[in-house]
């Protein structure tokens, strides 16, 4: 594999493993609806904001959202909804395992 490449397939590595946690995963969803004030995450997740700040920094780093400060106030939102579409693939995926497992189970036994 040349380093351009590897490069690359790095980069992507950085995006998924930003979106590899239930929390990252809760605030991508949110933003796509609308921008948030990281407050507002803060009570949605129910947990710390410096915790919050922490997710939202992952996701920052990763080009994953953006923030506006407006005051003391910090907005985020999707630097990038397409974001969205990889979430439709994870669904497939999902749906064809549970209709694997469930072919598996319907198997009769001998």
């Amino acid at each position: 594999m040349d380093l351009n490449r590897k490069n690359h397939l790095d980069a992507r590595a950085k995006v998924l493993k930003a979106m590899a946690h239930p929390t990252r995963l809760f605030i991508i969803e949110e933003l796509a609806q609308e921008e948030r004030y990281v407050c507002d995450l803060t009570d949605m997740i129910g947990a710390d904001i410096s915790t919050v700040s922490k997710h939202l920094s992952v996701l920052k780093q990763a080009g994953i959202v953006i923030d506006d400060k407006r005051g003391n106030q910090v907005f985020y939102r999707l630097r990038v909804p397409c974001i969205l579409n990889f979430f439709g693939c994870v669904e497939s995926v999902l749906e064809s395992q549970a209709k694997a497992h469930s072919a598996i189970l319907e198997c009769p036994t001998r």
